[in-house]
């Protein structure tokens, strides 16, 4: 995986190079990021020329709120979370059972951002921070492929290091004081564990038999789960 430097945009990666099985996820296909509000035209430019679509996991608040700079590249909005993202800081929801949340309660909405990454165009995937909603979408397409189960969970937990300093110490600030007896808010919104994402993949693997029956039993087809393995496998 690359980490990407593009004015504007934080934690924007290329996920490129990730071994899966005796080949690995080819570089300039699927790209991961927080949203694109702050996007500079310099970026604009350097982010065009590697990206052809662009799939935004964010619902509509957010985006009203933070609308893309990017420019000319087709978006698909496909809005994840059920219910708004304060409910889970409100409800004090731990990041392991957000993520149950979206692989349980989300799953036609995954495949959807699934299918687009499977079309093979350079792809950018993003929400707000790139942390969550983006974390889980890329791992269960990498998964999917036969991915290297440590190098995705590995390429996931990068995303805390990744965060603006000065957004991360604010945040934190603003949830002491709007949830000062919540367990788990810091956490939602700054973390990136890498157990956590173990035990989610671990726990389709149980429950399922493995990431790509998960896709496949929501709806993906075999025709979709082969083009998605001709997209991001060399």
């Amino acid at each position: 995986m690359s980490v990407l430097q593009i004015p504007g945009v934080a934690n924007i990666r290329d996920v490129g190079g990730i071994a899966a099985g005796t080949s690995r996820v080819r570089e300039g296909v699927l790209f991961r990021s927080g949203n694109l509000a702050h996007l500079t035209p310099e970026g604009d430019g350097m982010l065009r020329a590697r990206v052809r679509r662009v799939i935004d996991l964010r619902d509509d608040g957010e985006v009203s709120a933070e609308p893309s700079m990017l420019r000319d590249v087709p978006t698909t909005r496909v809005p994840l979370f059920i219910g708004s993202v304060a409910s889970f800081f409100a409800e004090d929801v731990s990041l392991a059972g957000m993520y149950r949340h979206l692989v349980d309660d989300a799953t036609p909405r995954l495949i959807d951002a699934i299918r687009v990454i499977a079309a093979g165009d350079p792809t950018l995937v993003h929400c707000t921070v790139g942390k969550d909603r983006t974390g889980v979408t890329v791992a269960l397409a990498l998964s999917a492929v036969g991915a290297d189960r440590e190098q995705v969970v590995a390429d996931y937990a990068l995303t805390a290091s990744q965060l603006p300093e000065a957004r991360t110490r604010s945040v934190v600030r603003y949830l002491q004081s709007r949830h000062p007896d919540a367990r788990n808010a810091i956490d939602l919104a700054t973390a990136s564990p890498a157990p956590v994402m173990r035990d989610l993949l671990a726990g389709i693997e149980r429950q399922h038999g493995s990431v790509a029956r998960y896709l496949r039993e929501g709806g993906l087809t075999d025709a979709e789960l082969d083009a998605l393995g001709r997209a991001l496998v060399e």
